[in-house]
């Protein structure tokens, strides 16, 4: 009876560990992808204000939407927690869809090879940056699925396990991303 006790504890033990093992690298996971999305992001901020002095150059009254790109570039470097920057990089990625679409407006920007060569960079990084979310957002749908399933939702909160956010653009930015784009020759 009592190696039976025994052996059911060091099985229980055994469990609890694995679980919590698994629940600490499953959250080192979405704290990985979340880097992941900050090297995208920093490569984004360090490639704008070449894209805005491009455009300067060539639409120096559209000051207005030039400092607007500068501000929201400036606000998104400075946020700290995940959830300043998913909103700041809403108002950023907004930003910067008024500011590419000046090289419509303006012909001779959309000609310059400089101006082409930033939006092309500019377009990688935002594809990097999307898998990146994918990928991130995969990682906390394990990691919240995890957390709420038996048998680790009865001790993971006491632990410090808590949900985690998606990285969410928002309703608008995902209005703006999903519109068809116009196409005019």
């Amino acid at each position: 009876m009592k190696w039976a006790l025994l052996a059911a504890a060091i099985i229980v033990l055994a469990w609890l560990i694995i679980t919590y093992n698994g629940l600490v690298a499953l959250r080192q996971r979405t704290a990985q992808a979340f880097g992941d999305i900050d090297v995208q992001l920093k490569q984004r901020h360090d490639l704008i204000p070449n894209l805005v002095e491009t455009v300067r150059g060539y639409a120096a009254h559209e000051r207005g939407t030039l400092e607007a790109v500068i501000q929201a570039r400036n606000a998104a470097a400075a946020a700290q927690d995940p959830g300043q920057v998913v909103r700041s990089e809403g108002a950023l990625q907004n930003s910067l869809q008024r500011l590419v679409a000046l090289g419509e407006a303006y012909p001779d920007l959309k000609a310059s090879t400089n101006f082409q060569a930033l939006q092309e960079r500019l377009a990688d990084i935002e594809d990097k940056l999307a898998a990146a979310r994918r990928f991130f957002n995969n990682a906390v749908a394990e990691y919240n699925a995890a957390i709420a399933a038996v048998p680790a939702v009865l001790f993971a909160a006491p632990f410090g396990f808590t949900p985690k956010p998606f990285f969410d653009l928002g309703e608008g930015t995902r209005a703006t991303l999903e519109a068809p784009p116009r196409v005019s020759f």
